[in-house]
């Protein structure tokens, strides 16, 4: 049976070939493997994914040519040695080194084992002493530092400062905590807590939102009773937010937009009391399925899946909707965190993402019934997908305002708009405008 070293490696290699997801990948070729051996394969996957510019770097002080001359295959077993070796303390460097050596072998490389091993031992003899990262460009320092492109380092500085986004880059390549969310419909609070510390899961309460708490531990999700029966639903505090700030109340007519995997429409239906409607969109037929499935596990009636196009026009839903959510197709860079492939993509191929999210939002408008809400929302931090989308929004449709709206903690939106950051709120990057119908 192949281990967690080979899942990664195959992980790795469907990313760099197919620019495959990880997550999807991971999952796949982790499958069969006993839970230490996956949550190898997953520590390695996202461990490399998350450092391999500086690993690139310190490699290519290693290896006696340029490290980019290298086929990638030799260079991702490579990568996944040097991460064991720097980051993985309870890894012996002799054992990271000598199952690199095999992998390679394992694909009959026989020539290239010998540079593996000469590269992997001399980097564990000289660990302590590694290349120091050039300084005298802060952008150019935080982008390898944090293996991160240069062009977003820039763009964080611009929207922060050096400081702050330095900040926001370390967290997106430290550990996120499982937060949770009670179905208030299933379980008490005080019967969830009990399930899972009984599992062997660790709960916090989250700092400021109520009835979730932060999760770590417990092994996988799909085997805890509490999961299988309905009892908490996996939400990041920001996506939560966003639903308390649409002030959705139980008899709502709701839609939701771009809705898989429905956890906005879980959390509507869960504030809904399960009482109302909720029309829970997507454009992909597949993907009803994980909506279904997610309604039916959380006892929720009220959510049904439809198949729909954001951007097309369904005449019997126009005005019929007290609150239409919108939480459009993004670049995903305020949830690097968890994905962290999504760094690597071509900013280029982002440039056309505006057009489709106005479209989206300017279609979803006609939804919303007179006195209604409107509730645009994003998983990225970059304000021609954010305030630039909804102030053209604005500027062409007189019939809506912003309004202001607030969430549990303190956190005060009074114009209507909120951005959310990793290093001030402890959530994902996250856009959310609240507008109302006149």
């Amino acid at each position: 049976m192949a281990g967690g070293r080979e899942a990664a490696l195959e992980t790795l290699t469907a990313c760099r070939r197919l620019e495959a997801w990880s997550d999807g990948n991971l999952k796949a070729a982790s499958r069969g493997l006993d839970r230490r051996e996956a949550a190898l394969a997953a520590r390695l996957t996202y461990g490399v994914l998350q450092n391999r510019a500086l690993l690139d770097f310190y490699l290519d002080a290693f290896c006696g040519r340029k490290f980019d001359s290298l086929e990638p295959f030799i260079r991702d077993v490579l990568r996944l040695g040097a991460y064991q070796i720097l980051y993985m303390d309870r890894v012996p460097d002799r054992a990271a080194v000598d199952e690199s050596v095999e992998l390679v072998k394992g694909k009959r490389r026989q020539r290239a084992a010998g540079l593996v091993n000469a590269v992997l031992r001399r980097l564990s003899r000289e660990k302590d002493a590694l290349p120091e990262i050039p300084a005298e460009d802060q952008a150019a320092y935080l982008a390898l530092r944090y293996s991160h492109p240069r062009w977003l380092v820039e763009r964080l500085i611009a929207l922060l400062d050096e400081e702050e986004a330095e900040a926001y880059l370390r967290l997106d390549n430290a550990a996120v905590p499982t937060v949770i969310q009670r179905n208030p419909l299933r379980c008490t609070a005080g019967e969830l807590e009990e399930s899972l510390t009984a599992g062997g899961a660790s709960l916090t309460p989250h700092p400021w939102l109520p009835d979730c708490w932060e999760m770590t531990g417990g092994g996988s999700l799909e085997d805890m009773p509490a999961f299988r029966q309905g009892w908490f639903q996996v939400q990041d505090a920001a996506a939560r937010a966003a639903v308390l700030a649409a002030g959705v109340r139980p008899g709502h007519r709701v839609l939701d937009a771009c809705a898989a995997p429905g956890g906005k429409s879980f959390a509507a239906a869960m504030v809904m009391e399960d009482r109302g409607e909720i029309a829970a969109c997507d454009i992909h037929r597949h993907k009803l399925e994980l909506i279904e499935k997610g309604a039916e596990r959380l006892g929720l009636t009220c959510v049904r899946a439809e198949l729909a196009d954001g951007r097309q026009t369904r005449e019997e839903w126009r005005g019929a909707f007290d609150v239409v959510i919108c939480d459009v197709p993004c670049s995903g860079l305020g949830i690097i965190r968890k994905k962290p492939d999504i760094r690597y993509k071509d900013p280029d191929r982002l440039s056309g993402l505006p057009a489709v999210q106005r479209a989206i939002l300017d279609n979803a408008g006609g939804y919303v019934k007179p006195g209604g809400v409107l509730l645009y929302a994003t998983c990225t931090i970059l304000p021609e997908e954010n305030r630039d989308v909804t102030e053209e929004f604005l500027s062409r449709r007189g019939e809506f305002r912003r309004e202001g709206f607030s969430l549990p903690g303190g956190k005060e939106a009074e114009d209507g708009s909120l951005t959310l950051w990793p290093q001030r709120h402890g959530t994902d990057g996250f856009y959310i405008c609240k507008m109302r119908k006149q």
